[in-house]
């Protein structure tokens, strides 16, 4: 068989999986929360209830809880911080491009200052954006505080659900151990 290198044969090496192709089991679990964390989100009935299970899936990429959970705490501060500022950036300056810019600053210069993740930075600056430049017909207070729960919703759930999922994976694994 001919090697196919190129152009091709690069792109090949990026999509294709050598180390963790997704399983039916994690395709399974990713449905549920997705699922899950929407419904819950539109119970609570939260405007913007997608964010719920796109926070979750970010909960679920990771092979074990130990690496999801610092992450988690991370998105979950940096949604507060630049939910936060974003609303209180926004009572002065409504919808500013330019108030927006220097509210990122000063969220950075604290993330430096007291030597914050990148990601809290990113989740905030993500967030910050989502508050004060996304058309709206609601206050920015009122989508902050959403967008916060939305967030935490799907971490909970994510978190929850692959608790779950990791326990019963375990317990398979000891069984055919045990059997073998």
């Amino acid at each position: 068989m001919i090697k196919n290198s190129g152009v091709n044969g690069q792109l090949r090496e990026w999509f294709i999986a050598k180390d963790s192709p997704p399983s039916v089991a994690h395709v399974a679990l990713t449905a549920a929360v997705i699922v899950v964390s929407y419904l819950i989100a539109r119970l609570f009935r939260l405007q913007e209830a997608y964010w719920a299970p796109t926070s979750a899936i970010i909960v679920i990429q990771f092979l074990t809880l130990s690496a999801a959970l610092p992450v988690s705490m991370q998105y979950v501060a940096g949604t507060a911080v630049g939910a936060a500022v974003g609303a209180a950036t926004d009572i002065y300056f409504p919808g500013s491009v330019w108030a927006c810019g220097a509210a990122i600053v000063a969220i950075g210069l604290m993330c430096v200052v007291l030597r914050i993740e990148r990601s809290a930075f990113r989740y905030a600056s993500i967030t910050l954006v989502i508050v004060m430049l996304v058309p709206r017909s609601t206050s920015a207070r009122l989508v902050a505080l959403h967008r916060f729960f939305e967030v935490s919703i799907g971490i909970a759930v994510g978190l929850a659900l692959f608790t779950i999922w990791q326990r019963m994976d375990l317990g398979t694994s000891a069984r055919v151990t045990q059997t073998s």
